[in-house]
């Protein structure tokens, strides 16, 4: 008994030094998460204070929001979908505007003078989100700012003209749409700039490319896209909608007023907005909408199956939900890539998605794909035969290495949507065709 409790005791002893060390363990532990604790407090607290760090706080904190509810099967709430757009667009902006302002005095003199006539340099330039997720410089002179969704547009009553061949580095993605004065000429000595002499551009007192609005017309239409509908490139006369006017014009055989609201850089969610802003003022019987692959994503990125889809799926069906609502005809029109006509089509993504991502009837979509290659193969014969073969797709701008439609292209566009228009018209009947 005794040599039991002398052995116990040793024990005893061994117990109480263990239990010192684990208590000095956890102290320690302790110590160290505090400090791990502090520091992430201070690191978050250096963040915060400045602009760039409070995004990254956010985004941190919104991507974690995003990955709880998907762990769950819970859908991300549209209002913090907008959210993050919002905040992403804001600091991309602003990352844009501090480089472009550090890089335009090491621009070329002859540079600058024609950024500042056109309103794009530092001081004057817009820096806005367009094509899906990029920031745009667009000269002050020909758009101006818009904060009710379409993120910026033309300005109402202004003559323009497209100067190309001008890309100076430290330059965020521009477009050199500038006043068209005789000055001009003399302001682009030195910048290798070239005047596109066809495309001169006037807006109406809507902000609208093209001819005035009239809503009193019998037959109306709002046309909505990109620089496409626009018409880049190419004069008032040859824009796809204005071609689609004169066609309706002389099939329905009743005066045609159409709305172009194409502006280059939109995508859906400004598709989206443009028709809210105008649709009840100009009360159209249908609508037509355009899109291109970069409204989803990068065209390449987009090509290959990529890009945000769900995003666009969103935008389309707002677009086709205002529509119902005002019981308007709504066709969706994807336009063509210059690669499609003369090389593999590969169209199983762009366009194909799109028909994918509609919720909608067959008769409401329109892929014009068909119609632009027939004509561009006879267009192709023509030049054969007259000893001038054309330099790739004569539908594109392919003379001054531009993809978007040439005045022919426009036509083409403007002659399979008509058709389409006018059986849908037919069909519809009674109170969406115009009066004999």
């Amino acid at each position: 008994m005794a040599r039991f409790f002398s052995m116990r005791r040793p024990a005893q002893a061994d117990q109480r030094v263990l239990g010192g060390v684990e208590r000095s363990r956890r102290l320690q532990r302790r110590f160290k998460l505090g400090i791990v604790v502090a520091t992430l407090i201070v690191v978050a607290g250096i963040l915060a204070a400045v602009p760039r760090g409070r995004h990254l706080v956010a985004s941190v904190a919104d991507r974690a929001r995003q990955s709880a509810r998907w762990a769950v099967g819970l859908p991300v709430p549209r209002e913090e979908v907008d959210a993050r757009h919002e905040r992403d667009r804001r600091q991309a902006v602003d990352d844009a505007a501090r480089k472009f302002r550090d890089a335009f005095p090491t621009m070329d003199e002859p540079i600058q003078r024609l950024f500042r006539y056109a309103g794009s340099d530092p001081d004057a330039g817009l820096l806005r989100w367009g094509n899906f997720d990029q920031t745009l410089l667009l000269p002050s002179t020909v758009f101006e700012p818009d904060d009710a969704g379409r993120s910026y547009c033309l300005k109402p009553n202004t003559r323009s003209i497209w100067v190309r061949n001008v890309s100076p580095k430290g330059s965020p993605l521009t477009f050199l749409i500038v006043p068209d004065r005789p000055e001009l000429a003399e302001v682009l000595q030195g910048t290798g700039g070239i005047i596109v002499t066809t495309s001169v551009q006037t807006t109406n007192s809507w902000g609208l490319r093209g001819p005035e609005p009239d809503p009193s017309a019998p037959l109306r239409g709002i046309v909505l896209g990109d620089s496409y509908m626009q018409g880049m490139f190419i004069d008032d006369d040859h824009t796809p909608p204005e071609c689609l006017r004169r066609y309706l014009e002389k099939e329905e055989k009743t005066g045609v007023s159409i709305l172009n609201t194409g502006c280059l850089g939109y995508s859906p969610e400004q598709y989206y907005y443009s028709l809210l802003k105008f649709a009840d003022r100009f009360k159209p019987q249908f609508v037509v909408m355009s899109v291109f692959a970069n409204d989803f994503g990068g065209i390449l990125e987009v090509a290959r199956g990529k890009g945000d889809w769900d995003e666009g799926r969103y935008w389309l069906g707002e677009i086709q939900q205002l529509c119902r609502s005002r019981g308007l005809l709504l066709l969706v029109v994807p336009a063509p890539l210059d690669s499609q006509m003369n090389s593999a089509r590969f169209a199983g993504y762009y366009p194909g998605l799109i028909s994918n991502i509609l919720n909608g009837s067959s008769e409401a979509y329109l892929d014009p794909t068909e119609e632009f290659i027939n004509r561009n193969i006879a267009m192709i014969l023509e030049g054969d035969r007259a000893g001038r073969r054309p330099m790739g797709s004569p539908l594109y701008n392919n003379a001054i290495g531009d993809g978007h439609f040439s005045p022919a292209g426009a036509e083409v566009w403007a002659e399979a949507v008509g058709r389409r228009l006018v059986l849908l018209l037919d069909k519809a009947g009674g109170a969406r065709r115009p009066s004999p």
